[in-house]
């Protein structure tokens, strides 16, 4: 297969003659080998391992995204990604960087849904007036 890790401005990764594909989704992890079907899938923050008879296992934390199989070819498009030696400091760095980014922009989010709301209701009653 073929794998192409996609950030919003750039290509991450770009591999071939990847043997398997694990990723996490809300359902839990799965697996994509050569033959699978095409599939379209949901990821959440967690650990994406890929194998190539090159490199070995190879591990890379991402942030939320799609990953989509077509044929030969597997593109996982997230938010932001990471590769690290130790699958350890890998999940620490998805608990500490996805996850509180993820609580802060929550909380930037409602922030914003308040002021726009705000605006409106200030906004209805002058031009009741």
């Amino acid at each position: 297969m073929n794998l192409k890790v996609l950030l919003p401005f750039q290509i991450f990764a770009e591999k071939s003659d990847v043997s398997r594909i694990v990723a996490e989704t809300k359902e839990g992890s799965f697996g994509i080998l050569p033959r699978r079907l095409d599939c379209v899938a949901a990821l959440v923050p967690g650990i994406l391992t890929y194998e190539t008879e090159a490199d070995g296992e190879v591990f890379v934390a991402v942030d939320e995204g799609v990953l989509v199989k077509t044929g030969p070819d597997v593109f996982v498009s997230v938010r932001r990604a990471m590769t690290g030696v130790d699958l350890g400091q890998l999940r620490d760095a998805v608990e500490k960087e996805f996850l509180t980014l993820d609580a802060q922009e929550e909380s930037v989010r409602s922030a914003s849904a308040k002021l726009e709301a705000g605006f409106l209701r200030r906004f209805a009653t002058l031009r009741h007036e």
